[in-house]
């Protein structure tokens, strides 16, 4: 699903008008980048948390070359948690039917 794909889903539902709704999830979108960008998780209850964490520094090794090391530094990543709802309905998903 894109981003279109929803403002279109969400504009047949509301019988909003589509550019009204593509507005309003893009400025959704810009504000969770922008607490995230700032440092602060971002909870959604029953949906998920967009966690700021730090990963620790660590040695990479290359698989072709395995005496080649190559120090990672540290670094900040966003982590996404999927709440209880969402992690009951995916585990109810085949996994055979996942491509």
């Amino acid at each position: 699903m894109t981003k279109r794909d929803l403002a279109i889903r969400i504009a047949q539902q509301t019988k909003l008008n589509q550019n009204d709704v593509m507005k309003v999830i893009q400025m959704s979108l810009d504000n969770i980048v922008s607490e995230v960008a700032a440092g602060r998780n971002v909870e959604f209850r029953n949906f998920g948390v967009y966690e700021v964490v730090v990963r620790k520094p660590r040695i990479g090794r290359n698989p072709n070359a395995p005496k080649d090391t190559v120090e990672i530094p540290e670094r900040v990543v966003v982590k996404f948690k999927p709440g209880k709802i969402m992690e009951a309905k995916v585990g109810k998903i085949n996994p055979k039917k996942i491509k």
